[in-house]
């Protein structure tokens, strides 16, 4: 599968990169209890770490929520994922796990403190993956169960449309026990070098397969 940037989103971040990870042959299952320990760990070690800072203060956060200014979305109404589990933590509302593949997705982001997607490609339509703006009046249903408002929002779409944001993804391509292969979206912050963006996505996709077993195949991409 391939993934593109539109000119929309890299002449408005001029800086703009994702790391890119495709996934085959994998296993989804529940969580081994090392990455449970780790996760709730690493929770609590965030909880401690704000006790006398706002979540707004940490440069990941900083930086996405910035890109959200940047393309039209107030960020003080729609908190890209990344801080929403920095404010659930922040509250000791700590994450229930889910399954291998989210949990670690969740784990990433909580380390690197940006937004990351992933995505069952049994699920997605045709070849190609497009990040762009969210359309006018542009909506889908997402995870949280609500109908979400991606006007303005930088969104991933195939050929039938956006399935995903870094503020939430859509209810159509969640990964779960039965996915085989994933494509897996690191949106990664516009400050890092080409060499640290490398090195990140490339030891993400090296955890991720040390759990799930497979292969995989990483790269940056920019607009």
């Amino acid at each position: 599968m391939e993934i593109t940037i539109d000119s929309s989103i890299s002449s408005t971040i001029p800086d703009f990169k994702i790391g890119f990870i495709q996934y085959h042959h994998i296993e989804v299952g529940s969580s081994p209890q090392m990455l449970k320990g780790r996760l709730q760990l690493f929770q609590e070690s965030i909880f401690f770490d704000l006790q006398d800072k706002n979540v707004t203060e940490l440069a990941g956060i900083a930086e996405w929520r910035d890109i959200f200014k940047k393309t039209g979305k107030d960020p003080n109404r729609y908190r890209h994922s990344a801080e929403a589990l920095y404010r659930r933590v922040k509250k000791q509302n700590y994450l229930n796990s889910i399954n291998s593949a989210i949990d670690l997705n969740n784990f990433f982001s909580l380390q690197y403190e940006v937004p990351i997607g992933i995505y069952d490609c049994a699920k997605l339509k045709g070849d190609t993956i497009q990040l762009k703006i969210g359309a006018e009046g542009e909506t889908y249903i997402g995870l949280n169960g609500r109908e979400n408002s991606i006007e303005n929002l930088i969104v991933s779409s195939d050929r039938d449309g956006p399935f995903g944001s870094p503020f939430v993804d859509s209810d159509r391509a969640p990964v779960g026990e039965t996915t085989k292969n994933a494509v897996q979206i690191i949106f990664l912050k516009p400050s890092l070098s080409m060499e640290e963006s490398q090195k990140l996505t490339q030891s993400l996709m090296d955890m991720f397969l040390g759990i799930h077993g497979g292969e995989g195949s990483c790269e940056i991409v920019t607009g």
